[in-house]
Parts: structure tokens; C-alpha cells; sequence
């Protein structure tokens, strides 16, 4: 259950104080929305992911913003993964916890 402070904090996720926590999740591409051949992965069975670099960052996220440099062609998971959200909340508080 929430606090008012962790509801004010949580409501307070913005692009300036954004951890990017969601670059380190799998990501399926499951739409065509030009994804840049350079950043997709191929599993086994010709499932498409979002490559992820050996640090476990997805490979288009740019190092010194946390900014999606495919933005315009992200996939369709990343246009619906809303910062703020639930899962984005969630996945903050894991990044947090893995951290410590």
C-alpha cells in the first residue's frame, strides 16, 4: 500500500528524472515500426527482441541522456510502456532494490 509521499514521488516521474529502468527489460518486436535492423536481436526461432548490450541496456538508449535515440521507430511495447504507470513504478522500485 502507498503513502501520500510515495504517491506524490511516483506521480513526479518525468523525462528530466527518468532511470530509464524500462531499457533493461525484454522487449518484443511484435509490430514493424522501423526499428533499425542494428538494434533487433533474432532468438532461435526468428522471434525478434530489442538487442540489449552486454551491460543489459537496451542498445538504443543513449548513454548520456536515457534518451531512446530510435524514439520515432521505437517499438510498439515502448510507445504503450507509460512513464508513471504501474509497471513503470514497479520496475523503478526493482532497479532500486537491485541497486542497494
Amino acid at each position: 500500500m502507498n503513502t501520500n509521499t510515495e504517491k506524490s514521488s511516483e506521480s513526479e516521474v518525468t523525462c528530466s528524472n527518468c532511470q530509464a529502468c524500462c531499457c533493461r527489460l525484454e522487449v518484443m518486436i511484435i509490430t514493424d515500426t522501423g526499428v533499425p535492423a542494428r538494434h533487433i536481436a533474432v532468438d532461435e526461432w526468428g522471434a525478434e527482441t530489442m538487442l540489449r548490450l552486454s551491460d543489459g541496456w537496451c542498445s538504443a538508449l543513449d548513454r548520456d541522456t536515457y534518451m531512446c535515440s530510435i524514439y520515432e521507430n521505437r517499438p510498439w511495447i515502448c510507445r504503450e510502456f507509460e512513464m508513471g504507470s504501474y509497471e513503470c513504478i514497479n520496475e523503478r522500485k526493482i532497479e532500486m532494490v537491485n541497486l542497494s
